[in-house]
């Protein structure tokens, strides 16, 4: 999003819709700050000022004035307990990311990074990509654990960026999920979008992004199931929304409907779900290679008790 004056007419699809959300569907910019823009006098329907609840109407013309994009913060070098560097050479730095760090800073977030984190050991990382985000070609959830591969060099940069566009990266995850998944080895397409209620959240929507994810039950328990799950997209929180949209979401995850008694019972406060495996050709030598994390401790402790259970 750029900020400044837009003027567009609402098209069909968009009657009868709050104007908040028609303002954040037409312009891209969250519901939140829709709805600031409409409350500070920034948003006309037909030349007149417009309330966040109005609804819109087909052709009639929605003038708004977006504000300008802020900034995300630099990265700044601190120490991040639990980061473990599980290889690295000159183009190439992977990363054992712990639960509650993010790949890299974002506006709001203020917990720590792993670019700060690399900062923080000693590492360069390549001026390449938006400044907050040296190095980084990929990201995990902050509440998501495992394997990540950052950039160390320019070229590495260049071509391991082009791969995960390209989907030429093999991304093997593990998840416990609730249930068990029928059939117990499947592939799930469905697209991925804002959540049209909830726009923290992502769902399968009609108009979303092609998401593709490939699962099978390696164990089975009596309330659970473990998953190796291999991905052909990246999208955000994809694989959280894919179960949960087939009725098996990850144990632990409230925001996409799991059992909150399941979740305390094996001491989960965050998702069953972990960055087992990467596989990718080296940047500059073209060989193949595989970087792999274990369970961290919290996740390990649930696959016992359920293994108990």
């Amino acid at each position: 999003m750029s900020g400044g004056f837009r003027s567009l007419p609402v098209p069909e699809g968009l009657d009868g819709m709050r104007v908040d959300a028609a303002i954040a569907k037409l312009f891209g910019v969250s519901r939140a700050v829709a709805a600031e823009m409409a409350q500070g006098g920034d948003v006309l329907i037909g030349g007149r000022p417009a309330q966040k609840s109005d609804r819109v109407v087909p052709g009639a013309m929605l003038e708004a004035t977006l504000p300008a994009p802020k900034a995300a913060p630099e990265p700044v070098a601190e120490h991040v307990e639990g980061l473990t560097i599980l290889y690295q050479d000159d183009d190439v730095i992977a990363v054992d990311k712990p639960v509650g760090v993010a790949a890299h800073p974002t506006l709001g977030w203020e917990g720590p990074t792993v670019v700060g984190g690399l900062q923080a050991m000693g590492f360069t990382l390549p001026d390449a990509g938006p400044p907050e985000r040296k190095g980084i070609v990929q990201r995990l959830d902050v509440g998501t654990s495992g394997v990540m591969v950052v950039a160390a060099s320019v070229p590495g940069y260049s071509v391991l960026k082009r791969a995960f566009k390209e989907r030429t990266i093999d991304k093997t995850y593990h998840a416990m999920v609730q249930g068990l998944p029928d059939p117990i080895v499947g592939t799930i397409d469905a697209p991925i979008g804002r959540h049209p209620s909830s726009g923290w959240k992502f769902a399968v929507v009609d108009d979303g992004r092609p998401s593709v994810t490939h699962y099978e039950v390696t164990e089975a328990f009596r309330r659970a199931s473990l998953l190796e799950v291999h991905l052909e997209t990246g999208r955000t929180h994809q694989i959280r929304v894919h179960m949960s949209a087939v009725g098996h979401p990850c144990v632990g995850d409230p925001m996409y409907g799991c059992d909150p008694n399941l979740a305390r019972e094996v001491g989960l406060n965050r998702q069953w779900l972990h960055a087992t495996k990467l596989g990718f050709n080296h940047p500059r030598t073209g060989e193949y290679m595989e970087v792999s994390s274990p369970y961290p401790q919290d996740l390990q402790h649930a696959l016992d008790v359920v293994r108990g259970a």
